[in-house]
Parts: C-alpha cells; sequence; structure tokens
C-alpha cells in the first residue's frame, strides 16, 4: 500500500474502533414479559415498599475505548425493574419500608474484544428493614452473558456493550427472583 493510501485507511480503523460505547439502563433492566412473570409473586409485605439507595462501584465509560458501567445507569436499571414488578412505590412519600442498597463488585470484560464476547458481573445486594436498621436479604449475585459477532459485526465496543447489558439484566433478573422468595 503506497503512503497517501496508508493514512485514509487507518483513520477509517480509528473511526470504526474508537469511541467508548457506555452501557444504558433501559437494556439493562427487566423485559416487560420478565416484569410480568415477576409480578405476581411479589409478597404484600415488598408490594410498593422498596426504594433504591444511590448504587456504589461502577465505572463511567473512556472517551476512546470499551463499555463500562456506571453506577447511576445500574440504579436506573434497578429502579425501573422493581418498577415494573411493583416493588418500587409510585411516589417518595410515604417513604417506603425497605431500601435496596447494590454495589457493582465486579465487572470482568476481555482485553480485546473477539468474534464473541462474554463478560461476567457480580453484584452485592442487601436489602435493609429501615425501621430496624437490620438487613433481610443479603447477597452477592455473580452470572455471565455474551454477544455475538453478528450482532455488531463492525465494532468491538458495541458488542461489549450489547453483553454488559444483557449480563446485568439477567443479574437484577436473578435478584427479583430472590426477592420473591422473601417473606419479611
Amino acid at each position: 500500500m503506497s503512503r497517501p493510501a496508508l493514512l485514509p485507511a487507518a483513520l477509517l480503523a480509528l473511526l470504526l474502533a474508537g469511541c467508548g460505547t457506555p452501557s444504558q439502563p433501559l437494556p439493562m433492566a427487566i423485559s416487560p414479559a420478565e416484569a410480568l412473570q415477576i409480578r405476581g409473586w411479589v409478597p404484600d409485605a415488598l408490594k410498593a415498599q422498596v426504594g433504591v439507595a444511590a448504587v456504589k462501584g461502577g465505572q463511567e465509560t473512556g472517551r476512546w475505548w470499551g463499555s463500562k458501567v456506571s453506577a447511576l445507569a445500574l440504579q436506573q436499571a434497578l429502579e425501573e425493574s422493581l418498577h415494573a414488578v411493583g416493588m418500587k412505590p409510585l411516589s417518595p412519600e410515604p417513604a417506603p419500608r425497605f431500601e435496596l442498597q447494590a454495589e457493582l463488585l465486579q465487572l470482568d470484560q476481555p482485553l480485546v474484544p473477539a468474534v464473541g464476547v462474554t463478560v461476567g458481573v457480580a453484584v452485592s445486594y442487601t436489602l435493609v428493614d429501615k425501621a430496624s436498621g437490620k438487613p433481610v436479604y443479603q447477597r452477592r449475585v455473580a452470572n455471565t452473558d455474551e454477544a455475538r459477532f453478528s450482532e455488531a459485526i463492525v465494532s468491538p465496543n458495541e458488542r461489549l456493550r450489547i453483553a454488559n447489558e444483557r449480563a446485568l439484566r439477567a443479574n437484577i433478573d436473578l435478584l427479583l427472583r430472590d426477592l420473591v422468595t422473601l417473606r419479611p
């Protein structure tokens, strides 16, 4: 390749691989079908009684490469999911009886996104009875999920974002399925 032709090829490669794509809250929230399945099993004590504390952990996506999950995006996904199953109150007053605390402990991603991308996540959840200050549920939920090459052929960062969002949606689904077994 001649020197003048090499520059546009390098710029094109940089544009295709460049920008980081942050994970979005809505794709991380559980689907309407999942919410419908879980909604009927929510115990009366948890209906409209779970608020979400500020999520800890997470990381903002860098400008040039990769895909991360911010604490704010995870918090919005949790709030949307709790609302969809009827655990989150519609208004802040009266204050909910329980507070869900979450911390994103782990986001395992490949250094270089390959053909298929698998992401592992671990989130620590604690459901606290605000009156007594005692936890009624505490668990570290860990799982993995993936995105295939065909889902984002041109952008490895996009595949990474898709895998992040799927892993966290599955993580939230596991949490909610645990919570409906509680009888506080």
